[in-house]
């Protein structure tokens, strides 16, 4: 980074294509309260809120695409308190050694965010002073009625809208999108807290099978039982999600490998023996991995994912953990 940059009057942020922070300037670290190692190689949207992400890939990412540029993004940052920071977010795309970068410059709100409602009180102040009829007031009361009602209505608009991006439409759990943005929260947890976790693929057996055998309405049934046992079976504390296809996952926090192996254990068994009107018997195979220090969102994920192919040759109908490889 060029040293004009490290202390520029307003933050600089730049990204790869894939959305991963690369370079982060002093100032808008020093604002943030992070260290460079916080942010650093994670994902540019670990920074957002909920709500903003939805602001983010509706509109930031069409734009970069199709534009090269985003202009005056307002948009929220949690910072290391996990506070909502108001900025206004100005970003351009371009090819740097041959390599796509994509360079954010950050200004904050805060301030003018406050002259802003500053103002806005005074307005109402002296609007106030000028209104001396009942009926002037009975009015403006009732807007102001009619604008919470909006406002309501609106967030639960933007609520469920959140929802909906969080879930898959067959089985009602949560999708692969919501399963990645808690492995990192969980990845976050154990780099800062040394809270240990474990991660579950369970992929149902033969699944192919019951399509070809009973139809694909009978395969979207086992795929929605499937995941209301998953559901009953996880801890409350436990994420369940279905990655895609007939693969489910299951994080589990702070769960050490031979615990993970047990609780997977007692899945097939669960699962082995619930009555699957229709199609027969069904299991599934489970694979599990235990998050370390040298494990990334890709490592954990290909940990279980060979874990689980390693219960499908060797039966299928198992449970395998990653350190029974080795």
């Amino acid at each position: 980074m060029e040293e004009r940059l490290i202390k520029a009057p307003c933050g600089f942020v730049s990204i790869n294509h894939d959305g991963f922070i690369t370079e982060v300037n002093d100032t808008f670290l020093d604002w943030m309260g992070y260290e460079q190692q916080h942010l650093v190689g994670q994902h540019f949207e670990w920074l957002l809120t909920m709500p903003n992400k939805l602001i983010f890939h509706s509109y930031f990412y069409p734009s970069i695409n199709l534009e090269d540029q985003v202009d005056e993004l307002y948009i929220h940052f949690r910072d290391v308190n996990g506070n909502s920071i108001p900025y206004l977010m100005n970003a351009r795309r371009f090819i740097l050694d041959g390599v796509e970068v994509i360079d954010c410059i950050l200004v904050q709100m805060k301030n003018r965010i406050n002259y802003e409602m500053e103002l806005r009180s005074a307005k109402r102040q002296i609007e106030q002073a000028y209104l001396e009829k009942n009926q002037t007031l009975a009015k403006l009361e009732q807007i102001y009625q009619e604008i919470e009602k909006n406002q309501t209505e609106l967030m639960a608009i933007n609520s469920s809208l959140i929802e909906m991006s969080n879930t898959d439409t067959l089985t009602g759990i949560n999708n692969r999108r919501y399963f990645q943005e808690k492995l990192e929260e969980q990845m976050a947890l154990f780099k800062n807290e040394g809270k240990p976790f474990s991660l579950m693929i369970i992929d149902i057996d033969h699944f192919k099978k019951v399509n070809d055998t009973y139809g694909h309405q009978m395969g979207d049934f086992v795929l929605v039982k499937l995941a209301t046992i998953l559901q009953n079976h996880a801890r409350p504390e436990d994420v369940v999600a279905r990655f895609g296809g007939e693969e489910f996952t299951v994080i589990l926090p702070n769960t050490d490998a031979k615990e993970a192996l047990a609780i997977s254990q007692n899945l097939n068994q669960a699962v082995e023996r619930e009555a699957w009107e229709g199609s027969g018997t069904l299991t599934v195979s489970v694979g599990v991995a235990t998050f370390n220090e040298e494990d990334t969102a890709a490592t954990i994920i290909k940990n279980a994912d060979d874990a689980l192919y390693a219960s499908k040759e060797n039966g299928r109908n198992r449970a395998t953990h990653y350190y029974q490889l080795k």
